[in-house]
């Protein structure tokens, strides 16, 4: 956890488990950094990164959230990502162009712990090259993943990962709701 937290904030790039699926991580206030994670991925920066937060006031400090939004998190039965308006305290970098951002409230310890000791939201997009597979496994990560983090948690290596990614719904802020992902 120590090392992974020292990484995070020298700008460095983590492979670590999530509520989903194996990601790769950084400090989402830090512009290199998810710069490094495009690269990695070899992502289109048009197509946008998910940020995971560990706390209701966290979420709270980057968009303005609507009340529909905590029964959705309560009541949603697996990980679930909400595409808020009008993101704030973020650089522009992880905003889309339509002005939103996709946020998980994480129920994962080891993320929550994480998070709150980099005190700092972390990027978590999928352990894959992009138009990949995502893996659902450690195994299944690809070498150029490997080699391409600055660190590999050493944490639930073995498992198969309960879901294979969130559930995403996007939330306006005049109250429309849109299931992007079931």
């Amino acid at each position: 956890m120590e090392k992974a937290v020292e990484i995070l904030k020298k700008g460095g790039t983590i492979l670590y488990p999530t509520d989903t699926i194996w990601g790769i991580g950084c400090d989402a206030t830090n512009e290199e950094a998810i710069i490094n994670v495009f690269k990695l991925k070899k992502r289109d920066k048009s197509k946008n990164l998910i940020i995971l937060v560990e706390s209701e006031r966290r979420l709270q400090e980057y968009v303005n959230v609507p009340s529909l939004a905590w029964d959705l998190i309560d009541l949603s039965k697996k990980p679930l990502t909400i595409i808020y308006d009008n993101p704030r305290n973020l650089p522009e970098i992880l905003i889309s162009d339509k002005n939103t951002i996709g946020i998980r409230l994480t129920h994962d310890p080891f993320c929550k712990e994480l998070i709150s000791k980099l005190n700092k939201p972390l990027v978590s997009t999928s352990a894959n090259i992009s138009g990949e597979p995502s893996p659902d496994k450690f195994s299944s990560i690809s070498p150029k993943i490997l080699e391409g983090v600055d660190y590999i948690i050493n944490l639930r290596q073995e498992e198969n990962m309960q879901f294979s990614s969130s559930s995403i719904i996007q939330l306006s802020e005049d109250g429309r709701i849109k299931v992007i992902r079931e």
